[in-house]
């Protein structure tokens, strides 16, 4: 494929579609975000007001989200009152997107997601979980036969209650297939209609995304049931994303993540950037003008500060001071073609998300960064004042503030 830019020409020859082996999105893809249980686990993270919570809700609707994970009711009456709440919110202004809960596989967990789903008047799915590595069991001193009795009753109380359940096994990437595969049958014979399979500690690479998935729809396939199954990944490797992206195209039909990838240690899979990455390859038409709002309401509620280099969301993803570079994007800009300005040396548009390129002055720009910061603020140049900018501009380590140039201006005998 190559991306057309302004005036009938193709400028961008696109690798990552020759030869490509399939699509990611297949029919029917979901995305399920967990920002309000998994994400808000974080040691660092504080559980957001209710009032966020609810404004987190309806940016998740806006941007098409399929499912949000409500919380753990079986935390205390304060998770009670806030899914309560959520899920009250979402039946009023009838959204789509699908309400879920976290449970631990005992029914006192899940018996409160009952009766928030009968006062509320909506199914709230149950997303049983229960550890099933070796390390695991070692640690908890748990056998087979614990695990079955665990996972079986929880998920046939839940069924019988009229609710929809996923079995999560935690630690599923490195548990072990005989053990797999006795708990999973049991499940789905008890009722569970999906499997959830997580990469809790981020020990995964996509071969062993691909393995488990392959795995595991060949045993359901043998049952003669339908059965989804989830990918749940977490960030500890730096390969959250990508796993998350390959997880869908080896066949996982609801993918999971947070917005800005917050969560317990480094975090899960940021789901902004997944959603991000789908938009960008076409396997997606949501509308994702919500997405920078959606994660700065998130890091202002779980009071998280996003990273300069951030993609898209950070102070620093369209911003440069490099003269080669800015030179560049200055040119692209005086074509009157934004979209080529975009692309010249970002992979990402900004202006399909809201945001624009910005220029700036430090020790390594050159005098076009000058011209183009003053005539962009306004500023009448003068004979001399460019240069008399850059000069202060090599002095420094860092960039010049707006003070700072304002004061050269200024001071400028010119």
């Amino acid at each position: 494929m190559r991306r057309g830019l302004g005036h009938g020409q193709q400028l961008v020859y696109d690798w990552n579609t020759v030869r490509r082996r399939a699509p990611v999105a297949r029919e029917g893809l979901k995305f399920y975000d967990e920002t309000l249980r998994d994400g808000i686990q974080g040691p660092s993270i504080q559980d957001p007001s209710i009032e966020a919570k609810l404004r987190i809700l309806e940016l998740e609707e806006s941007l098409g989200i399929d499912c949000i994970d409500l919380g753990l009711p079986g935390a205390g009456p304060r998770a009670v009152e806030d899914v309560t709440r959520l899920a009250r919110h979402l039946v009023d202004n009838k959204m789509s997107i699908q309400p879920s809960c976290a449970a631990r596989t005992h029914i006192n967990d899940i018996r409160p997601i009952a009766e928030i789903s009968q006062k509320v008047g909506i199914a709230i799915e149950v997303m049983a979980f229960l550890g099933t590595s070796p390390i695991r069991q070692l640690v908890e001193n748990w056998d087979l036969d614990r695990l079955m009795a665990l996972s079986g009753d929880a998920i046939a109380f839940a069924a019988k209650e009229g609710l929809p359940v996923t079995f999560v096994t935690e630690d599923t990437i490195r548990s072990r297939p005989d053990t797999l595969q006795p708990l999973f049958l049991n499940a789905i014979e008890k009722g569970a209609r999906r499997l959830c399979l997580c990469d809790t500690v981020g020990h995964a690479t996509p071969d062993g995304v691909r393995n488990l998935i392959d795995w595991t729809q060949c045993l359901v396939a043998g049952t003669g049931e339908e059965v989804g199954i989830d990918w749940h990944g977490h960030n500890d490797r730096g390969l959250g994303v990508v796993n998350t992206i390959f997880a869908a195209e080896y066949g996982a039909d609801r993918i999971h993540g947070t917005a800005l990838g917050i969560g317990e240690r480094v975090g899960n899979a940021a789901l902004d950037q997944v959603l991000l990455n789908f938009k960008l390859m076409g396997e997606i038409d949501n509308d994702l003008s919500n997405l920078v709002e959606w994660c700065q309401v998130v890091a202002e509620a779980t009071g998280v500060t996003i990273p300069p280099s951030y993609p898209l969301m950070g102070e620093d993803a369209f911003r440069t001071a490099t003269g080669v570079h800015a030179s560049a994007v200055i040119k692209a800009k005086k074509r009157g073609d934004d979209l080529l300005a975009d692309m010249i040396y970002s992979g990402v548009p900004a202006g399909w998300f809201g945001k624009q390129q910005s220029i700036e002055i430090g020790h390594m720009s050159g005098l076009s960064n000058v011209h183009f910061w003053l005539e962009a603020h306004g500023i009448a140049d003068r004979p001399g004042l460019a240069e008399h900018v850059l000069e202060a501009a090599k002095s420094q380590t860092g960039l010049l503030s707006e003070s700072t140039v304002r004061e050269l201006v200024a001071a400028f005998p010119g």
